[in-house]
């Protein structure tokens, strides 16, 4: 009995471990695109107005599928405790490191010139560089890369530690406010941290700051959408 309970909680944090390792580095990998929120929904830009500046939600396709890995992360918390967690983030961080520096030596391949001259024109007969294309689209910028992965291990121990402290007041019940209020404190720590890294001397500290408050609003709805959903029994069951 013990020996099956057992199996059945190291399937479990297998599953959990994969959907949070692969969503986290898909972040990374895609977020070098930034994206029309309101553009998706078919709505009108936002144009709200933020300290000074008029904020739109155009935002990095990596935070689409970020709550995921924050979700996730609260139910390895949850079931495998702040060791379980912590292992995780770290091998995660690990991963994303590695697969940044095997992009990056990549790019320094020379491209062979039957995949250029394969690959010279778009749809509509515009020529371009395929080679340039891709070390665009992969190379992001050293800063932006220290940012994230600094991001995501501040956000993830900071998820950590709120989670353990509102369990100790909530005990076994409530699980929603336990994952709702430390992913959206933990994401409040991520929509900023990475900016101010990346960006600091580049854009004005309030720039830096209208663009975090614009991305916390989306991650914040986000967050209380995908807990909600969890709660109904739409995800993960």
């Amino acid at each position: 009995m013990t020996q099956a309970l057992d199996q059945k909680k190291n399937r479990l944090f297998i599953v959990l471990s994969g959907i949070f390792l692969t969503n986290a580095i898909l972040a990374e990998m895609i977020g070098v695109k930034i994206f029309s929120g309101e553009g998706t929904l078919g709505l009108q830009p936002a144009g709200l107005s933020i300290l000074g500046f008029t904020m739109d939600f155009n935002l990095t396709a990596g935070a689409v599928i970020w709550p995921v890995v924050f979700i996730t992360s609260d139910l390895i918390n949850e079931y495998f405790g702040k060791p379980g967690v912590k292992r995780i983030s770290y091998l995660a961080a690990f991963f994303i490191a590695y697969c940044f520096i095997v992009v990056f030596l990549t790019m320094k391949l020379p491209p062979a010139q039957w995949w250029l001259d394969a690959n010279n024109q778009d749809l509509q007969g515009n020529y371009f560089n395929m080679d340039f294309a891709f070390n665009k689209i992969f190379g992001q910028g050293q800063r932006i890369i220290i940012g994230s992965l600094a991001a995501f291990l501040i956000s993830q121990l900071v998820d950590v530690f709120v989670f353990q402290k509102l369990r100790k007041i909530t005990g076994q019940k409530m699980l929603w406010l336990r994952a709702t209020g430390s992913t959206l404190v933990s994401q409040f720590i991520d929509s900023f941290v990475v900016l101010y890294i990346a960006f600091i001397g580049v854009f004005s500290g309030q720039q830096i700051l209208a663009i975090g408050i614009t991305n916390y609003i989306y991650k914040f709805s986000v967050a209380i959408l995908f807990n909600s959903a969890y709660l109904s029994g739409a995800l993960f069951h």
